[in-house]
């Protein structure tokens, strides 16, 4: 499934170092300059999941395949990229294609070029947050004029995208993004998404702080942190410097390296795995002795949409799903284990997936 988290920011703040250690390749070049990274890279990542480990083990499973998340590295913003200033038109429409954005925040001082001449997260992340909010504002008034005479005709889809979409042009011409909207009901909320606002999609705030702050951070990135708190929306502390040294090195060396510095994991799988929560993603899994396989739905997916995952002919010829909670798996020491102990359940077309199910579809091509 194609989820995309565009990691975006201010040039210079670490965005592309970020990337590269996210991919654990150069794809994006980091330079100390503005405008090094042209042209959005696109790196697939697995999501660390230590369940997906332990069922394998039980299941004796000969290979892993983690699910994985798209992380998208775009052109550095800066202001006026809602009047074009910078590669502003470009990186608006890239931003747009994105599901969520990591917002990569300098919590650092030192002698890498600041495009603002001083380190301030908070203006900056204000700056961001405002040049979306232009975007979105003049996107809108022009929108809803065409929709408003439509809506007088009588059109129902017009009446219900005039509701919702006037009260994002008011939050935002109250300063305010649009992800505050609030639909009335599905309908509403199925026109809101339609529009594809920027400031409609849900933020992390990633603040990259300087290596002796990567485990407590500092008071830059307390500052963001009560940005984030007002806004309802989460932070993650990371070294980008870290990061990138982590990622060059053997697998096997990384846990002491991270014991050293007094971090329990890297700070990229808190990225990864907030990035996940953003989107509001679920996980389940498939196990057998050739692999164990986890797989991405949204919450509240049904067991046939779960099924079309793995295979779209799932989903159209789906009859049952043979489903196992994690922690029955793991309990009973596997799938005859938990059949014997009446613990598999056999699940119809209306079954809500659970973070962590363990699924068998059956079904008719």
């Amino acid at each position: 499934m194609g989820f995309q988290c565009g990691i975006v920011g201010l040039p210079n703040v670490g965005k592309s170092t970020l990337f590269n250690a996210l991919t654990e390749t150069a794809a994006a070049a980091a330079a100390n300059y503005p405008f090094c990274t042209i042209e959005p890279n696109v790196g697939q990542v697995p999501v660390p999941d230590p369940r997906l480990t332990k069922v394998a083990e039980i299941a004796k499973s000969a290979k892993i395949i983690e699910t994985q998340l798209a992380f998208v590295d775009i052109a550095g913003l800066v202001r006026g990229a809602s009047k074009g200033e910078g590669l502003g038109n470009q990186f608006l429409a890239n931003i747009r294609e994105v599901d969520a954005i990591i917002h990569v925040l300098r919590c650092f001082e030192g002698d890498v070029t600041h495009v603002e001449g001083k380190v301030d997260p908070v203006a900056d992340a204000e700056t961001v947050e405002t040049e979306l909010m232009l975007a979105d504002l003049d996107s809108l008034e022009k929108r809803l004029v065409g929709i408003a005479k439509k809506a007088k005709t009588g059109d129902k889809e017009s009446k219900i995208a005039e509701s919702v979409l006037t009260q994002a042009l008011e939050l935002l011409r109250d300063g305010k993004p649009a992800r505050l909207t609030q639909p009335k009901d599905e309908e509403e909320a199925r026109v809101f998404r339609q529009a594809q606002l920027l400031t409609a999609k849900p933020v992390l705030y990633v603040c990259n702080v300087d290596e002796g702050a990567a485990a407590t951070g500092n008071a830059h990135s307390a500052r963001v942190a009560e940005k984030a708190a007002a806004e309802g929306a989460r932070t993650v502390i990371i070294s980008a410097a870290i990061e990138a040294e982590i990622s060059q090195m053997d697998p096997a060396d990384r846990p002491a390296f991270l014991a050293d510095l007094g971090l329990a994991e890297t700070g990229l799988a808190r990225v990864i795995r907030a990035g996940y929560d953003l989107l509001h993603l679920i996980t389940f899994f498939t196990v057998g002795p050739k692999e164990a396989r986890a797989w991405t739905v949204h919450q509240g997916a049904r067991a046939p949409e779960a099924a079309g995952v793995i295979h779209t002919d799932f989903e159209k010829g789906f009859i049952r799903a043979e489903t196992i909670a994690y922690d029955d798996f793991v309990k009973h020491g596997g799938e005859q284990g938990a059949k014997d102990a009446g613990r598999m359940r056999l699940e119809g077309k209306d079954y809500v997936v659970a973070d962590g199910d363990i699924m068998h579809f059956r079904f008719n091509t």
